[in-house]
């Protein structure tokens, strides 16, 4: 998901990036607030780069998500070989996609967003999108997902901490078209740290999500 703290400079960048980081609700989540343009991306083509593997529940009938060719999401190394796991992984790569989706089309009530999320971080997915409606911003280019961990906790919880390189993301104004490339002084790596809850339909949903930008973790 875009950071969208680079707007910050001009109004937040998507207005801090989503205190939840690409997707979630906590204070420097998404890249929160501070930087200037990037966006948060996924992989570098190693294994699935735009779409992780099918492990999610095949009934459930998921929204549909189409994102403009100018932006791309890429996973790297997204499956573990677990069939659990990269159920997990799935939903969470589906859940960062359904929040671009709903940033560009500035829509806070995608129905993408009550789907992946719940609870705190649903509250703060629908805010991290409504930033980026009142300043006018959308985004471009490529965010690259690395080094995804899952923990599970029995069969219905799990915890998800992975990274996210926005070097090749930015923003750009909604009414124009013009895309800001200014040089944010900020990392553009990002440490997401996330709580998912299996729902009663089987889908991954994402509880609790924070983020941190220049966590060592991943500019390492």
């Amino acid at each position: 998901m875009p950071a969208v703290g680079r707007i910050a400079a001009i109004t937040l960048t998507v207005a801090a990036a989503l205190t939840l980081s690409a997707c979630g609700g906590d204070s420097d989540s998404e890249g929160k607030g501070k930087g200037n343009d990037r966006i948060a991306g996924a992989d570098t083509g190693t294994e699935a780069s735009k779409t992780p593997g099918d492990s999610a529940s095949p009934a459930v009938d998921r929204p549909a998500v189409e994102l403009p060719s100018d932006i791309v999401d890429e996973y790297e190394n997204w499956t573990t070989g677990d069939d659990v796991k990269d159920a997990v992984l799935t939903d969470t790569a589906g859940r960062i996609d359904a929040t671009n989706d709903a940033i560009v089309r500035s829509d806070a009530s995608a129905p993408g967003l009550p789907f992946y999320y719940r609870d705190k971080a649903l509250t703060g997915a629908v805010e991290w999108v409504q930033e980026y409606q009142d300043a006018n911003l959308s985004f471009t280019g490529t965010t690259r997902y690395f080094d995804p961990k899952v923990t599970l906790s029995g069969s219905t919880s799990a915890a998800v901490v992975y990274c996210a390189d926005e070097s090749k993301g930015f923003n750009k104004d909604r009414k124009t078209g013009k895309v800001d490339r200014t040089p944010s002084n900020e990392s553009p790596y990002v440490l997401y740290n996330t709580r998912l809850e299996k729902s009663d339909k089987g889908v991954w949903q994402t509880t609790v999500l924070t983020s941190k930008r220049g966590d060592k973790t991943c500019a390492g």
